[in-house]
């Protein structure tokens, strides 16, 4: 078993193919090579955090999309979720559903899971990593770096926090590990 992560899956969402340049002609490719990508890393006993905005499909569609994606599902809410997190059928298909997570890995540190960045995150002086979404690549996202470097640079304090979105260089349209992230954001780490 594995932890794998990834935020802003964005299924059936048009308009994010414009907005993050995702190299998708339609968004039936985009799903499916999110879909296919996935399966592909994730095994159906490994445990997938998904750092919210899952869909933009309703519910039946969400549904059968999420049915179809191997692992043991935990969902971290992001802002695009709650309509379709009415649906009990959709909870259903999750393991956990919270806006906020501390998870205790194996080698004795963890990771701070939320949708939405936070750079003063809890145990961030303890060489805990802190995963996130939402910000895509953006001008939020470069204030995110930014912080990241100033508090390494200026004030020498540890800011160990990733984006995981999808759309990331370093996460190809493809659930990662946590190693995968911090190994593919090597060059942009604190």
């Amino acid at each position: 078993m594995a932890y794998y992560f990834i935020a802003d899956t964005h299924f059936g969402h048009e308009n994010a193919l414009a907005f993050d340049n995702r190299p998708f002609k339609t968004i039936e490719d985009h799903d499916k090579a999110l879909v296919d990508n996935w399966n592909q890393a994730v095994g159906r006993d490994d445990e997938i955090f998904i750092l919210g905005d899952i869909s933009w499909y309703n519910a039946t569609k969400t549904i059968a999309i999420v049915k179809s994606l191997n692992g043991i599902k935990h969902l971290i809410v992001g802002n695009h979720d709650k309509k379709l997190l009415k649906n009990r059928e959709l909870q259903s298909l999750f393991a956990e559903i919270t806006d906020y997570k501390e998870l205790e890995l194996p080698d004795g540190k963890g990771a701070v899971l939320c949708h939405y960045p936070i750079p003063c995150f809890n145990h961030h002086y303890y060489g805990w990593v802190h995963l996130y979404g939402h910000v895509h690549i953006s001008f939020e996202w470069n204030m995110m770096e930014r912080v990241k470097y100033e508090m390494q640079a200026l004030y020498d304090k540890p800011c160990l926090m990733y984006n995981c979105g999808a759309m990331i260089d370093y996460m190809n349209y493809t659930p990662r590990t946590l190693e995968e992230i911090v190994s593919g954001n090597s060059g942009n780490a604190c």
